[in-house]
């Protein structure tokens, strides 16, 4: 198989997210299929490969670029156009348009959709998220009843569930980077999570949602919003709860009763390991075979199969309604 490149455009500081993170964690995973080393192209990083500096290099056919971040992708792609690339989607609602050159990989099937129907002729593929096997649940006292991260929450929730909450239970607000997630998992009853409101002003999808699913693998009840990603896996009613349902009283009434009932969702290991590392590996070398075979018949002279960029669009709309035309026609 072709090495493949990760670009991302640093390793840390104002680049520090959790898709750099989930990034090289798919990294780290493609490493026990094929050679794969990562490369920046904004931020040098010392003992790291820069963009820049490998372009000069010869020999760079035999090599797939992996392109991920969101607002760089029109730039890479033009940048990286005279090699192989694929782009790793972890996000959807970006303006971008790829060629079908490009295959893409998505971390959910709600993006998987979403481009199976912005990019018909592209090659396009699933891989979900790594949830790392330190997130399960230990079964042991959970001191939290209600757990929430500041970031991403809703207004609704910092400003009206919170305060409603923080008199009845012990509730903790985390504002800061947490060194173990799963640990902290591991000791709420609880937790919120409720991202629409967030990714809407930034006008981009929740790519996977992370956090809910690995808070499930710890035991925790999860109440959350289903936008995006975390339509994948979140079944509210049968493996979570919807929050902000109508109104603050609601969710406030079934939050408390949860905190003070037994457990009633458990996350089936048998779901869970369609995201560990095992599965994920098998997936992911049967994906980069068959983009290694698509890359391998790239020639000049190929027949290109019709998009459906907007001229295109508007040539088939016109072409509608010209048969409908034709058909009151026919029978005036």
């Amino acid at each position: 198989m072709r090495k493949l490149y990760f670009a991302v455009p640093g390793l840390g500081g104002k680049f520090a997210c959790g898709g750099l993170w989930a990034e090289l964690k798919t990294l780290k995973l493609a490493q026990a299929v094929c050679e794969a080393e990562v490369v920046t192209y904004r931020q040098r990083e010392a003992g790291t490969l820069f963009l820049d500096d490998l372009l000069q290099k010869p020999y760079l056919e035999d090599c797939i670029f992996v392109i991920s971040w969101g607002f760089d992708i029109n730039f890479l792609a033009k940048k990286l156009a005279a090699y192989p690339v694929i782009y790793h989607a972890h996000s959807t609602g970006y303006s971008l348009r790829l060629p079908p050159q490009v295959p893409i990989i998505t971390v959910s099937r709600n993006s998987l959709g979403y481009w199976g129907q912005k990019s018909p002729n592209s090659l396009i593929y699933y891989l979900p998220n790594h949830i790392s096997e330190e997130f399960y649940n230990q079964h042991q006292e959970r001191d939290i009843d209600v757990l929430i991260q500041a970031r991403k929450s809703s207004t609704y929730l910092l400003q009206q569930l919170i305060p409603a909450l923080k008199s009845q239970c012990n509730l903790v607000l985390v504002d800061s980077y947490v060194d173990d997630l799963a640990a902290l998992f591991n000791r709420a009853k609880v937790y919120l999570y409720d991202s629409a409101e967030y990714w809407a002003q930034q006008g981009v999808s929740e790519g996977f949602g992370l956090q809910p699913l690995e808070a499930m693998a710890c035991g925790c009840q999860v109440f959350s919003s289903v936008n995006g990603g975390l339509s994948d896996f979140l079944d509210p009613g049968f493996n979570c709860y919807k929050i902000a349902a109508v109104a603050l009283e609601f969710d406030v009434q079934r939050i408390l009763q949860t905190v003070q009932s037994p457990p009633q969702y458990q996350l089936a290991e048998a779901i869970l390991a369609d995201y560990r590392r095992e599965a994920i590996i098998q997936r992911l070398q049967c994906i980069l075979q068959e983009i290694n075979l698509f890359f391998d018949h790239q020639r000049p002279g190929l027949t290109p199969i019709p998009g459906l960029d907007p001229g295109r669009l508007w040539h088939l709309r016109l072409q509608q309604c010209w048969h409908k035309v034709q058909r009151k026609l026919r029978h005036a």
